[in-house]
């Protein structure tokens, strides 16, 4: 695959995915954790659970896109360890967490077996998040670069690993896991805002430069991994890296950390520390009002050309010729002239 890709009027930027079969080439570019433990991994000296977690990533190895997605048989050890987390965090959703979480958390029990004694499994939760907002979840071995991670958001595409962390710790993972990627993402992917939000992160990182692609992790750490939102006089999580940690989720609203307004151009600059409590946190208003942001915030990065997904055919669109964006254009006025109509319905409704 391609590093570079030559785009009309381009010179050269950063190759991209075009169609979302091009996501397979991301299957095997793991930057670590998969099957290979540091050494400070609480499981990194029990061969069972290597073993274990290489059958797992192998799994994800060999997935294709168009296939359905693997199904892992998990054992009572693994379930037992899902159970400890689940139980500890389901309590404190209730108090802690977003409406938008509150709120989707039981479908996904009624709908994809969510339960204390069963680990869903991601052909489940796909289909309800597809059903939902277009959203779905691809299995992967571990840890990709932010480039390819963000570029999968462009697709509605979340890359998902299968694997669970160490049964001593249940409490504790040093990278995603099965807990934290269910228990924490896949919940907020079911909202319609949220899912156009982490899209637009997505969208905005096809062909930005290595200093913008930064810049737009950043902002992804600080609102879909360690975000928190307004509601009324309250503040509520809605980062999965909050949602999937009883600790750090009961810390991130306590009074012991900073907290700042959500402006993009400022958080896209804020240093954070991976391995320990984030000591700022940044509010939205809304996950509207965030996208909307992010939206502006993408608008000046130095890119020369604009992108749009089109869901009929799974692809991203370059706006690069004044054909493309006549077309473009066409599209947008039949759907205004359809939501014009719809207006049109409703005022002779209710009149």
């Amino acid at each position: 695959m391609s590093e570079t890709s030559i785009v009309k009027g381009v010179d050269q930027t950063p190759w991209f995915p075009r169609k979302i079969s091009d996501l397979d080439g991301f299957a095997e570019k793991v930057l670590e954790m998969g099957e290979e433990l540091d050494a400070d991994h609480p499981g990194f000296k029990d061969e069972a659970y290597r073993k274990r977690r290489a059958e797992i990533t192998r799994i994800a190895r060999t997935y294709r896109h168009g296939q359905p997605l693997p199904r892992v048989e998990y054992t009572a050890t693994e379930i037992e360890t899902w159970g400890a987390v689940f139980r500890q965090l389901q309590d404190l959703f209730k108090t802690h967490a977003c409406h938008e979480h509150q709120y989707v958390f039981p479908l996904l029990m009624r709908n994809c077996g969510y339960r204390e004694d069963n680990i869903p499994q991601l052909q489940d939760v796909s289909r309800f998040l597809k059903e939902c907002t277009g959203f779905t979840l691809r299995p992967v071995m571990g840890l990709l670069s932010s480039r390819d991670f963000l570029n999968a958001l462009a697709f509605r595409v979340f890359h998902s690993t299968q694997y669970i962390r160490h049964q001593s710790k249940p409490l504790y993972t040093p990278e995603p896991d099965v807990c934290h990627e269910l228990l924490g993402h896949a919940p907020l992917f079911a909202d319609p805002d949220f899912a156009d939000f982490s899209q637009e992160i997505g969208l905005a990182s096809l062909g930005a430069s290595d200093e913008d692609i930064e810049k737009l992790s950043t902002i992804y750490w600080f609102t879909v991994e360690f975000g928190l939102c307004r509601e009324g006089d309250h503040v509520r999580a809605y980062g999965a890296g909050l949602l999937s940690s009883f600790g750090e989720l009961e810390y991130a609203l306590s009074d012991k950390p900073e907290r700042r307004p959500f402006e993009p151009s400022k958080v896209a600059l804020q240093k954070y520390p991976i391995t320990e409590y984030q000591p700022v946190y940044f509010v939205a208003d809304s996950f509207k009002d965030a996208k909307d942001k992010v939206r502006a915030f993408a608008a000046s990065l130095k890119r020369p050309f604009s992108v749009r997904y089109n869901p009929y055919t799974e692809s991203i669109e370059v706006l690069d010729s004044k054909e493309k964006v006549h077309h473009y254009a066409q599209t947008i006025r039949a759907e205004m002239s359809n939501l014009c109509d719809a207006l049109e319905r409703l005022a002779q409704h209710h009149a």
